[in-house]
C-alpha cells in the first residue's frame, strides 16, 4: 500500500504525523510520506491518518 500527500491541499495541521509518525512527518509545514510502500504493521494507523486529515490531502493505492 502506497500513500501520497497532496502538497497543494495540505494545511500543515500535523494530524497525520500525530496519528502515524512511522509513515508521516512534517517538513517545512507540509506533511510528507517517510516510507513507501507502507509496512503491514503501519497500514491501519496510516489509513486512520488518511481518514483524519481535515482537508483530504492524503490518499493511498493498493
Amino acid at each position: 500500500m502506497k500513500f501520497t500527500v497532496d502538497q497543494n491541499a495540505c494545511i500543515g495541521c500535523g494530524v497525520c504525523e500525530a496519528e502515524c509518525p512511522e509513515v508521516f512527518e512534517m517538513i517545512e509545514d507540509k506533511a510528507q510520506v517517510k516510507v513507501n510502500p507502507v509496512p503491514d504493521s503501519s497500514k491501519s494507523s496510516a489509513l486512520g491518518a488518511e481518514e483524519s486529515c481535515p482537508v483530504g490531502a492524503i490518499s493511498h493505492e493498493e
